[in-house]
Parts: C-alpha cells; structure tokens; sequence
C-alpha cells in the first residue's frame, strides 16, 4: 500500500543525518572527480588566501621599516626593490586567487547541478511509475513542491552548503593553528571571544530553524489556498464570492506575513550582535596589541597580520551559521524526497512479462473484488466474458463501479481478489505500457497538453506520419474544424484546451484513439457532455471506429448504446444485469428503471420546448 505523505510534512530535522547523507553519497558517487577537483581547489584558495596577510607582514617588518629607518640612499633603494618584489607578488597571488576561485566556483555549481539534474530526473520518473492509487492519496500539489523546491534545496547544500562549510573549517583550522604557534598570547584572546561567538551563532540556528518551519508552513497554506481560488474562480465569481475569497486569503497572507516577520526580527539581532562582538574584539586586539608594541614583544607588521587573520575568523563563524540553516532545510527536503523513493510501486511489471504481436480483443473478469480504500468495496465478485470484436456497454447509476472496469483493464490499479484476463492472460503479466498501448480511450473530460493540434493527436509518437494524423481526424469528423482553426494541425492549443469547445476536445480525443490503431477501444461517458450535432458526429464515427474492434463504452444516455451487442447492467458494485437493449427492457429490471427514468425526463424537456410560451 502506498505511503501517505503527511500534508504538514514541514519537520526540519537534523542539521547532519548520517543515514541520508549516505545515501545522498549514492547520487554523489558519479561525479566523484568533479567533487575532488572542487575540494582541492577550495583548499588551495584557503593556502593562497592566508599568504595575503603574511606578505602584509613581511612588507611592513621588511622594506617598509628598514626604509624609515634607512640613513643612506642606497639601503632605501634595496628596501623600495625589495617592496616592489612583494607588491608584484601579492597581486600575482590575486589574480590566482581570483583564477582559482572562479574555476573552483564552476565545478562547484557544475557538481551541485549534475546531481540535482540525477535526483530531479530519478524522482520524476518515480513518480511517472506510481500508481494511481498513490495519486488518488497524494496532493498533487505537494508532489510538485518535492519535483521542485524540496530539490532546489539540496542544490543549496551541494554548491553553497557543504563545500562552503568545509571551506569555513579548513580556514578556520589554519588560522588558529598558525597565531596558536606564532602568537600564543594573542590566540588566547580567541579563545575567550569565539565560544561566545559560537554561542551566538547557535542561538540563532535554532530561532532560524523554528521560523523557517513556520514560514514553509505558512506558504504550503498561501499556495493552496491561491491553487484552489484560481481553480476554482468560475464558481467564486457566479456565487459571488470574490470578497470572502480575498479576506480568507488576506487572514492567512497576514499569516505568512507575521511569520517572515519574526525571520527579519532574528537576523536584525543577530547580525548586529555579531559585529558588536566584532568591533569588541577589535578593540580588544587594538589594546592588546598595541600593549605588546609598546613592550616591544610585538612588531606593527605581525600585528596587521594578527588584525587581517582576526577578520578571517569572524566572517566564517558569521556564514556557518546560515550554511547551518542550509543543511537543516536540506536534511529535511531530502528526507521528504527519499520517501517518495523508498515508496514502492504497487502497478509493476512482471520479471518474465507476456508480450504478443498484437491484442484480439477477449476481456474477461473473473470474481473481481476491488476497493480504493480498505473495507469500501467498489466491485464486488464482478464476473463477465467480452469476446474480440463485440461491443459491450456498462451503465449504472453513479458509483456503481463502471469506471473502475475501465482503470482495472487497463491496470490502472490491480484488482484485490479475482483476476482480469485480456486474450485469457491476467492482465498482471503483460508490460503496462504495451497493455495500454493496445488500448484506445476516450474520456469525458479530455487533456489535451500546451503544443499544436497535431502533437494532441500523436501524444509524442514520432513514427506516426502526418498523413495518418490527418486520416484519423478526417475518419471522426474533426478534420473540418481543425482546419478551420487558426494554422490549422499546425495551431497552438491552449492550457487545456481553454479556446476549444467540449465538443471539438472529444472530437480531438476520438482522433486521438483512432490514429494509435487500438486493439480494444474504451469510452468513457465520451458523448455525454456534447449538444446533439456534435454527437450525431461522433455517432457517425463511432460506426467506423468500432468496426473489427472490440469495444467497452460506459454512458449515462442509454439511447447512443441500443446498438451495441451487449449491455452490463452495475448497481452498487455488482454485476446485476446483463443482455441486449430488447432482453433488459423485457426484463422490467434496473434497466428499464433507468431507461424509463431518461425517457420520460427527455419528453418533459422536449413537451416544455415545444409548448407555446406566454406573452409578456
């Protein structure tokens, strides 16, 4: 059973989880050169970053102060030599700097990106491969969120979080070794001020991590809530709704808005706190200093060393902090993505799968007992036999189980108890998508995808030549409208086919299954939502789409399936009736119930259009 993932699934988590980061290490482990060319490059920026302060040094306690102390001209013009040596070193070490830090840069973001484009693509394709019993429990808004931003956030911990921090460390490790050794006693002044600094930090990473949770806790509500008044404005704007819609929206944005508050109100204290501390510590280091220049335990060029390397140590100790913040938020995103993973496949392929040339046609269910959710049956003990080529009809009122046939044949979902059998194999041992391939269906409300009218008929099949396109919109009657269409096969279709009218979509939708040449043809309360021209259309082409074809059709008007062979009668998950137009009617069963139900509903509607009206 498919894992439901909770709709407030917002927990943060640990900064560092071993077990994920293992497996992130999984997606890391193919672009391990790349990380390796990106970890010594970074170590070789920290070096080459440290000597700036050393030549600093060595530039003041070396030609600057033998050329103030200098008497001869001579000794001034070595020391102005020697300083000019040192200046074009220093800006040589810069342009390397800048040289390795760029590159470093690139392969950086180019590893963060590969594994990002691996984890995106890997999860799509999971989630392509889910059934849809996992889409019926799933918002699918949320799964989007995990395509999208819950993976945008590992990128942050690839390219800015864990090269980052080791960077933080590496530096932060060679400058305290280096005063520890050099200045002892100035070092000790660290070690009073960076476990405050520390304990800064950490105050804020918590505070972060709480309004970070609020906050994505608070847009997760924002997003919904505009997903659902944008989806469902045409029902707002007829019950007048639009000021109800925008104070609930406006109440849960304050929301939103207070939450990223309480964000701005951390940062304003603590980054503040940070430079006080730092302007503290400067001048502690001033005093100090300054204290053994005067003693003259201390030349004036290893205290600019000491000062330049002090400023080393504070920003890292500043940005570990928000990397912090990085590693939590990605922890917990990789946590969300790898149970979509870890969640199995319920629809899967069988390891030694049936595979024929072609379908006939033969459908039979054989005590099927179905459920969407446990202890709800929507079928119960369903037992039927289709022959190749007949047409058979399911009605029944609604919920009684005619559509789930159509999702079990074509293993949409797999049957609790029983089995389906199409050409009397259980339809569990073909592969899924060569079983669907071998069926055409049509659906009440067609989906139609943003690309021409051509691409919605071909659905990405390349080999399908335009001419067969063309011959299956001509053989359902909708070659006429599609070439009165703006451009024609070739026009735009809109976000769902918003410029189109219901019927012109069932009429693509028809095309559509005809030109992919079906074994087994499925209509899905097809005709059900078309005015009479239309369907009078796509009766006409129903008599050539369902020659030599066998043929499931479920409909709610039982006048457009008095032709077909048979008719399944449902009615609250079990197969109740079963026989021709004639036999049910003879019967004075369900059936006839249903059939005298429309009949006289459709001569009240068609006595009320034809009676005179009033005058006014």
């Amino acid at each position: 059973m498919a894992e439901e993932i909770n709709p407030e699934d917002e927990v943060i988590g640990k900064a560092i989880d071993a077990r994920l980061v293992r497996r992130l290490a999984g997606f890391m482990r193919p672009h391990a050169k790349l990380f390796a060319v990106s970890v010594v490059s970074l170590l070789v920026v920290a070096g080459l970053r440290l000597l700036g302060p050393w030549l600093v040094k060595r530039a003041v306690d070396g030609p600057l102060t033998v050329g103030l102390k200098a008497a001869d001209e001579a000794t001034r013009n070595a020391a102005w030599n020697d300083l000019l040596w040192i200046c074009a070193l220093f800006t040589g070490l810069l342009v390397i700097h800048f040289a390795l830090r760029y590159g470093q840069e690139i392969v950086t973001n180019l590893f963060g990106q590969r594994i990002i484009f691996d984890v995106r693509t890997r999860l799509f394709a999971h989630l392509q491969s889910m059934g849809l019993r996992f889409y019926d429990r799933n918002p699918v808004g949320r799964l989007v969120t995990r395509v999208t931003s819950d993976v945008e956030n590992l990128n942050e911990l690839f390219t800015s979080g864990v090269v980052t921090i080791f960077e933080d460390v590496v530096t932060l490790v060679l400058i305290l070794g280096y005063i520890t050794i050099t200045q002892p006693r100035l070092a000790l002044f660290f070690a009073v001020i960076i476990p405050v600094l520390f304990a800064v930090a950490r105050w804020f990473s918590r505070a972060a991590r709480d309004c970070y949770r609020l906050v994505r806790s608070k847009i997760a509500k924002m997003n919904a809530t505009m997903q659902e008044s944008i989806s469902g404005i045409r029902v707002i704007q007829i019950f007048v709704q639009e000021k109800k819609s925008q104070e609930r929206f406006r109440q849960i944005n304050g929301e939103y808005f207070d939450a990223n508050m309480k964000t701005v109100w951390n940062y304003s204290v603590f980054f503040p706190a940070i430079e006080i501390l730092t302007y503290v510590s400067q001048a502690g280091i001033l005093f100090f200093g300054g204290w053994f220049i005067v003693g003259r335990s201390l030349t004036f060029g290893e205290f600019l060393q000491f000062w330049f390397y002090a400023k080393y140590i504070f920003d890292p100790i500043k940005e570990m902090s928000e990397r912090y913040n990085v590693l939590q938020s990605a922890m917990a995103s990789s946590e969300r993505i790898f149970r979509i993973l870890d969640t199995p496949v319920e629809v899967a392929d069988p390891a030694e799968p049936v595979k024929p040339e072609r379908l006939r046609g033969e459908i039979e269910f054989r005590n099927v007992t179905f459920a969407y959710r446990p202890g709800e049956p929507v079928l119960q003990n369903v037992s039927f036999h289709v022959k190749p080529g007949e047409s058979v009809a399911i009605v029944g009122h609604t919920g009684a189980g005619k559509t789930t046939i159509i999702n079990l044949v074509s293993r949409l979902y797999d049957v609790d108890e029983g089995a389906v059998f199409v050409d009397g194999v259980d339809v569990r041992r073909y592969p899924q998508t060569w079983l669907r391939s071998q069926l055409g269906v049509v659906l009440q409300d067609v989906f139609l995808f943003s690309g021409t009218i051509e691409e919605n008929i071909r659905l990405g099949e390349v080999s399908m030549s335009r001419g067969r396109v063309e011959d299956a919109a001509r053989t359902v009657n909708a070659d006429g409208f599609i070439r009165r269409l703006p451009g024609g096969y070739e026009g735009e279709v809109q976000e769902r086919g918003a410029t189109l009218s219901v019927g012109q979509k069932q009429l693509l939708a028809f095309a559509r299954a005809l030109a992919f040449d079906p074994s087994v043809l499925v209509l899905d309360e097809a005709t059900s939502s078309v005015d009479t021209e239309t369907e009078a259309l796509i009766q006409d082409a129903l008599g050539k789409l369902l020659r030599g074809r066998t043929s499931l059709i479920i409909a709610h008007r039982l006048s457009t399936i008095q032709r077909v062979d048979r008719i399944l009668v449902m009615h609250k998950g079990e197969l109740r009736e079963m026989g021709t137009h004639e036999e049910l009617i003879a019967k004075r069963g369900i059936y006839h119930r249903l059939y005298r139900l429309q009949y006289d509903t459709g001569s009240r509607k068609s006595a009320a259009r034809q009676s005179p009206q009033p005058a006014k």
